[in-house]
This record gives C-alpha cells, structure tokens and sequence, in this order.
C-alpha cells in the first residue's frame, strides 16, 4: 500500500468522522428542540440511522457516489503520482477550510467544502479540462432545488398543517406531530447518511482507483461492501463521540419551534433528502434542513426570520466554493512540487 493511498484514507475517515460529529446530529437537533426526543434517545437514532443510511442507500441506489466520483478527473496530466497527491491535497483542503471557518464564525457545508476541494486541486492538474461540467451542473441544480424546496416546502407544509388541525384539539394533534416528528428526525438522519456517506464513499473510490486498486464499471464505481461498512461506521462513531454537544447546543440553545413547526421542517427536508439521493444530486443536509426552518418561520410572518443572518449564512455558502476552491488549488500546486 503506497504512502499516498495511506494519507487519503486517513484522511477520507477524518472528513467522515467530523462530519458525523458537526453535521449528523443537526438532523435531529430540531426534534430536541420541542422536547420530542431526549437528547440521549435522540443522539442513538442520530448514530444507528446514519449508518443505515449510508449502507441501506448506497447498495440500492449509489448515484450520489457515482456524480462525485465523475465530477472530475485527477488524470487529465496523466501523472497517476501527481493525480495521488492532488486528490489527498483536496481533502486536506476542506480540513483547512473547515478550521478557518471556524476560526472566524463562518458557518459552512463540508458536502459545498468537499466539492470544491476536488475542483481546484483537479484544476491544479488540469485545468477547466479536468472539471465535468455535466455533473458540476447537478451541483448548481441541487443549490438551487434544496433551497426552493426547502425554504418552499417548510412555508407550505406549515401553513397546510395549521389548516387541516385548526379545529382539532391541541392535546390530540400535539400527539399526532410528536409521533409524526420522531419519524421524520429519523428520516433526516438516515438521508443525512445516505447523502454525505456516499459523497465520501465516491471520494474514497477515487482514491482506491489512482493507486490501482479499482476500477470503474461504465459511469462509476461498484462500491464493495467493506467500504460501504467502514464509511458507515467511522460516521456513526463520529455522531456518537461528537453529537451530544452539538445537539444541545443546536436543538436546545438555537432552535426554538414548536411540536407542528419542528414535524413541518422535518418533513420538508425529509422529502428534499430522498428525491436528490434518488436522483444522484448531491445537496447539503444542513442547508437544506436550514432553509426548512427559515421557510417554517417565515410561513407565522416574514419578520419573524432574522434576515440579516440568512444573508450571512448565504454569503458563507456562496464562498465556500471559491474559497476552499482557491485553498485545494494552492495545496495541490505545494503538494506536487514537494512529494
């Protein structure tokens, strides 16, 4: 196994494994939030779902695996050494990005980071030769459909509910949704899991294919079971370890909705979730169930979202892009010349 192949997987688990611990546990940070699940029972769903996800999802559908994988190429130079040091230099990348981000309060999507890192360290090699615009086209269309649809189904789905049980008894639909949300915390994580697992198991094949150790079958990679399991494990560890925190903190310091609210936001970015994993779109969980709250907010008036902050958090995804973008660039270039 050569020294290049060790730092990618290395690094490749570590992205997985914070991702399980910062991202994973926002999925059910909302049902915490109204009291519907205690923050241990929520933080054991977080960690069994996001391993079913990530497993149960990809051996049936791995389009999400397979547009990552192909969204670029690291052997446009034809330097299989340079293309080895290039894609472990991308992953570096989102580590950098990740801690500068949370130097200066910025807050970020690592599937947005993970993106773009493979495009400038790609870039380093290639050029916009090395860039399948083909599939970076599903990266705009996921931006573009999570945030409608999101923002759109939280506002709908909430006005349709306060419809429906407005003659219904508060105890009686307060039972309803509590059941209703529990469900839909579990979808989001289990989504969360199929969406970000298989973005890192494409990522992983990659690195397994530029050591020669895979091969691609048509458009992508057949993905072996172990390395199903191991991505789905080091990102349920990493939800275990790391969740709790960033569930209370979340859920219980930041989030404030109510039972209908939080089953609304749920539900919305549940729906968003599977039809992008169906489709192969990769999308960001966190954006998506973040614009689900805005839209929830926004559906009681539109002053009771803070737009000053939805502005900043757009700024921030908006520069992920070109800034972690610029980063893997730089890295790629530094890591070439060195090794």
């Amino acid at each position: 196994m050569s020294i290049a192949l060790i730092v990618t997987v290395v690094l490749v688990m570590g992205v997985i494994f914070v991702n399980g611990w910062t991202d994973a546990p926002n999925a059910i940070a909302t049902a915490v939030s109204t009291r519907v699940l205690k923050p241990n029972v929520a933080i054991g769903i977080a960690v069994i779902m996001n391993f079913l996800g990530a497993l149960v999802m990809t051996v049936f559908n791995s389009q999400v695996a397979e547009t990552i994988s192909n969204i670029v190429s690291f052997d446009a130079a034809g330097d299989i050494r340079a293309s080895q040091v290039a894609l472990a230099a991308s992953l570096f990348s989102i580590v950098v990005w990740a801690v500068a981000a949370w130097y200066f309060g910025i807050p970020t999507s690592e599937s947005h980071a993970l993106i773009a890192g493979l495009t400038g360290s790609a870039m380093a090699l290639g050029g916009l030769g090395a860039v399948n615009g083909g599939e970076w086209v599903k990266v705009i269309i996921g931006l573009v459909v999570s945030t409608i649809m999101g923002f759109g189904g939280g506002y709908l789905v909430t006005k349709f509910i306060v419809a429906i049980f407005k003659n219904v008894q508060r105890r009686k639909a307060n039972k309803f949704f509590t059941i209703g949300q529990a469900g839909a915390a579990a979808a989001n994580a289990f989504l969360h899991g199929a969406q970000d697992g298989q973005k890192f198991m494409g990522v992983f094949m990659l690195g397994l294919f530029y050591n020669g150790l895979a091969e691609k079958t048509g458009n992508g990679f057949t993905i072996p079971l172990w390395v199903m399991a191991l991505c789905s494990l080091t990102m349920g560890f990493g939800t275990s370890v790391g969740g709790m925190k960033i569930i209370k903190s979340v859920g219980m310091d930041m989030v404030k909705l109510e039972t209908y609210q939080g089953f609304s936001a749920d539900l919305s970015a549940a729906v968003c979730l599977f039809l992008a994993s169906v489709f192969g779109i990769p999308v960001s969980t966190t954006h998506t169930k973040t614009t689900a709250i805005m839209g929830v907010g926004a559906s009681r008036r539109l002053s009771s979202v803070d737009w000053r902050i939805v502005k900043e958090m757009i700024f921030a995804w908006v520069m992920t892009f070109p800034g972690c973008g610029l980063i893997a660039f730089v890295m790629a270039k530094l890591f070439i010349a060195i090794f």
